[in-house]
């Protein structure tokens, strides 16, 4: 309440400058109620690009429990799994099938924006420029793995055998790393596609039907598969990163494998994409408001003390990025220069060692 004697004796700027902040006050309320009114008693939805069980799964469903009490109106939040083509089926369906008016969230594909900075994959239709980034949960490093019986222990025994590892679709960053790998510092990865999904690789390595599994987060092991790690039941061969994750010092840096400065471009470039970790987006064409109020929640859910509790519990890594930053983060990614880009295209479009699975059909998760 504005004192009246005071008002009364404040210049004809003071008073215009109280009526600005008065009418400021009023409008962000009224927005407050537009939201509210929107999101109330809305079901919204998580889109998962992979089935149940694996790493994306698992920090949806964590994110989807908690989020809506901070949206304006509390909204529920649905999780929905979408497989298929290393997350490319999930992102062409926000892009063109599913509302654009702020009720869908989706947890997309790590190597999408690098997989359409690169132009492989004539099914993936989405601009991911164009989806409205809400946050990032996790930017853990990814490690390569083999089983603990594979005769494989090391990266440079990779350099010396040949070692059958599993990999999902072609959109996943899972497939696209090692393959660059065999091309441009020489490892013997005999690489096995299109298992349907994360889980289905494990599954594989446990039953001595592949050696290892293709780039996968190390927080994803700590968490979905603890015993992994705590049971020594995987070799980490190499992580992929910007810097060694502080938890496996032991294991070695990819971009430390680089020769030549061609070498380091093209590792660099997946050490970047790494980056984009485990991240959350709206659809495209979304009121700004909603964006905002998104991004809003997204930074109090990732602090509230019921969802830590929660990430504890299940051993999830939570590593916050802002809306903000990880929209900037998709764009340079795709708008990596073009003399670069064809060098990795290259490496990757070499397919050194790749094989579909038996039976199977291009295009897992």
């Amino acid at each position: 309440m504005i004192d009246r004697a005071a008002f009364r004796g404040l210049t004809g700027f003071g008073v215009g400058i109280v009526a600005l902040c008065a009418l400021g006050i009023a409008s962000e309320a009224a927005g407050a109620d537009e939201l509210a009114d929107f999101y109330k008693g809305k079901q919204m939805r998580m889109i998962i690009r992979s089935g149940p069980g694996g790493g994306y799964d698992q920090y949806a469903r964590m994110l989807g429990k908690f989020i809506g009490k901070h949206i304006p109106g509390n909204p529920s939040v649905i999780p929905v799994n979408v497989p298929g083509g290393g997350g490319i089926t999930a992102a062409n369906q926000v892009a063109f099938v599913l509302p654009k008016d702020g009720t869908i969230l989706t947890i997309a594909s790590q190597g999408l924006p690098m997989d359409q900075a690169l132009g492989l994959n004539t099914s993936f239709k989405a601009d991911l420029r164009t989806f409205n980034w809400i946050g990032n949960m996790s930017d853990s490093n990814q490690v390569l793995v083999t089983w603990h019986t594979s005769p494989t222990k090391t990266l440079d025994d990779a350099f010396k055998r040949e070692t059958l590892i599993g990999v999902t679709g072609a959109g996943s960053i899972s497939t696209m790393i090692p393959a660059a790998m065999n091309t441009v510092i020489g490892t013997k990865f005999r690489i096995i596609a299109a298992y349907p999904d994360g889980p289905d690789v494990n599954l594989a390595m446990e039953r001595g039907e592949v050696e290892g599994r293709g780039t996968n987060p190390y927080a994803s092991y700590v968490s979905a598969t603890p015993a992994y790690v705590r049971d020594h039941l995987i070799n980490m061969l190499v992580q992929v990163g910007a810097k060694k994750d502080p938890a496996i010092p032991a294991v070695p840096l990819l971009i430390d494998y680089a020769k030549t400065d061609e070498q380091r471009q093209i590792l660099a470039f997946f050490s970047k994409a790494v980056s984009v970790g485990r991240p959350i987006a709206t659809s495209p064409e979304v009121p700004k408001e909603r964006v905002a109020a998104l991004r809003r929640a997204f930074d109090a859910t990732l602090v509230d003390p019921e969802f830590v509790a929660d990430a504890k519990k299940q051993n999830a890594e939570i590593s916050p990025m802002s809306g903000e930053v990880l929209q900037q983060l998709v764009d340079d990614l795709i708008g990596t220069p073009p003399e670069v880009l064809a060098k990795v295209k290259a490496a990757i479009q070499a397919k050194q060692g790749i094989e579909l699975k038996p039976g199977a059909k291009e295009g897992g998760d």
